[in-house]
């Protein structure tokens, strides 16, 4: 073993003693672990052995969002507890590969991961700014086998993005696949552009063939950033999204849809969910495959800082919220969640003391031990 792994591996456990108070379960990614300078963007999901799939990118020279950025992934079999040896999925020379947003369809057993790529010497303002091969290109990457092993990236721009779009996005977060009518069975994924006017647009992209072909939902959510989507009571589908409308509250919009994500009503403002513009995600707290009307959303509580990673829980169908826990009172930034078992949900987020971005960390939280 080298130094400078050993360096590392002292910076890890020194982390993990730091935040013992906090409760963590484990870091499965930490500033300097494998040779990367920082690992940012991370994505979770349950595979169909019921093992956790940790996703996040892996940024080689630094924290940028544009430069050398490989898509990395972590597996565990004890929810969390440890993880197996990390794997790079996609690493394309000095490009980035980002924005990670899988899902799994329960029924085929296949899990689907939707990333970005663009040119990594050219900065995020310039690929935004862009059209054409060079700038912002959607891609899914597929498994059979739980997470074990990976296909090539299938390019799927030319079906999922409008030649009038310049920046795309996938997630990040997880998709979901449709448990109640209508659409039952449809695999849908969060995503978001900019037009060439520099206006910003949440949309969906969906599946009804178990993956076989791939399809742009509504595209017309305005203001809409980075998005997360779940399923409601009913059937009906939520979207809610980053807000860079700054001229209402500092909060979270949303959007509902009746068919599946094929068209979304008016977009609104969730004001008790407020946020300093940054990502977040949301899960139906569902039981036994069952969804319910029990919602959490999880991201940064704060209006002004990256700060009081909080979950956040609604009881009537997200018309309403309240605080459910604080999960880091400290910095922190992007999450993801993903129901367990038992009334529990775990989240991966980043956080750090001294920069935002010093890990990603895994925590436990239990929900409802009688639902």
């Amino acid at each position: 073993m080298t130094k400078g792994i050993i360096s590392v591996l002292a910076i890890c456990f020194s982390f993990i003693s730091s935040i013992s108070a906090q409760e963590e379960n484990s870091i499965p990614f930490c500033k300097g672990y494998m040779g990367y300078s920082y690992y940012r963007i991370p994505a979770i999901i349950r595979a169909p052995d019921n093992a956790l799939l940790a996703f996040c990118e892996a940024r080689k020279e630094s924290r940028a969002d544009s430069g050398d950025i490989d898509l990395v992934m972590r597996r565990s079999t004890d929810s969390g507890k440890s993880w197996e040896e990390m794997k790079i999925i996609w690493d394309d020379s000095l490009n980035t590969c980002g924005n990670p947003t899988p899902v799994t369809d329960e029924i085929s057993g296949r899990i689907f991961l939707f990333v970005c790529w663009n040119r990594g010497d050219v900065p995020e303002k310039g690929t935004a700014a862009g059209v054409g091969e060079n700038s912002r290109r959607v891609f899914v990457l597929t498994s059979n086998d739980n997470g074990d092993t990976w296909s090539k990236p299938e390019e799927l721009t030319s079906r999922l993005k409008l030649r009038e779009w310049t920046w795309y996005a996938t997630g990040p977060c997880h998709g979901i696949q449709k448990k109640e009518a209508p659409y039952k069975g449809r695999l849908i994924i969060p995503a978001n552009h900019r037009d060439i006017d520099g206006k910003t647009y949440s949309h969906v992209i969906f599946s009804d063939d178990h993956g076989k072909n791939w399809n742009l939902g509504d595209s017309n959510i305005p203001d809409g950033n980075e998005s997360c989507v779940s399923e409601l009571a009913g059937g009906k589908i939520v979207q809610n999204m980053r807000n860079y409308n700054r001229r209402q509250d500092s909060c979270r919009t949303y959007a509902i849809s009746s068919d599946g994500g094929n068209t979304f009503g008016k977009k609104r403002y969730a004001r008790q969910l407020v946020e300093p513009l940054c990502q977040g995600s949301i899960i139906n707290f569902s039981k036994n495959g069952q969804i319910s009307d029990t919602i959490l959303f999880s991201n940064p509580h704060s209006k002004t800082k990256r700060v009081n990673l909080t979950i956040s829980i609604s009881s009537n169908n997200g018309k309403s919220w309240k605080k459910l826990t604080t999960i880091h009172k400290g910095k922190a930034a992007y999450s993801d969640m993903v129901l367990l078992d038992d009334g529990y949900v775990g989240i991966l987020f980043e956080n750090g003391e001294k920069e935002i971005y010093e890990r990603i960390s895994f925590k436990k939280i239990r929900v409802d031990k009688s639902r």
